[in-house]
């Protein structure tokens, strides 16, 4: 069996790029009902357009999209993208979601997150790194929180979802606030 390419390297994770072989994968895990709520996620989605979205972000250069995988078993257990990099402004955005809840609140998020960030400053030269989270995903926010993001402000009942208002918190790290926490 031909060894993972393994992008950027963490502790317990690496990242990787996506393959065709990953699209089924993909496909299923978009559909887990919690996932898609921490997410906000309520886009209905083919097999089909999810296989044209991974050929079409392969090439645009103002993204990367990797999986989250398991070091010691090459496991995926979830995606993570920089999205919206802006080379002359030098900042972009971030999003992560890890599929397998028996994965959630063990610290693979925060690493993952680590490894992407470290890499959009120290190889993309990048300023500032920006996300959204909603209110109710409290363990995100913390894990923001703990790499260094603060909270810039507050877009107000953004997402209606399960008959509900929600807010998103809009959350940044500059470079050097990052690399002062580590």
């Amino acid at each position: 069996m031909e060894a993972p390419i393994k992008f950027i390297e963490g502790k317990r994770i690496y990242l990787r790029p996506i393959e065709e072989k990953d699209i089924p994968m993909l496909y299923a895990s978009l559909w887990d009902r919690e996932a898609r709520r921490l997410t906000g996620t309520q886009t209905i989605f083919s097999l089909k357009g999810v296989e044209q979205f991974i050929i079409s972000a392969a090439t645009d250069q103002s993204r990367m999209d990797l999986l989250i995988c398991l070091q010691e078993n090459d496991l995926c257990i979830g995606d993570i993208a920089m999205t919206d990099i802006n080379y002359q402004n030098r900042n972009a955005s971030v999003r992560i979601a890890l599929f397998n809840k028996a994965y959630w609140g063990n610290g693979y998020g925060t690493e993952a997150m680590e490894q992407l960030i470290t890499h959009g400053f120290e190889q993309l030269n990048l300023h500032r790194i920006e996300l959204e989270v909603f209110d109710f995903n409290t363990r995100a926010k913390k894990s923001y929180e703990k790499l260094g993001f603060k909270q810039e402000g507050i877009r107000r009942e953004v997402l209606f979802y399960d008959g509900e208002y929600h807010n998103a918190i809009i959350m940044s790290v500059l470079k050097d606030e990052f690399l002062k926490n580590d």
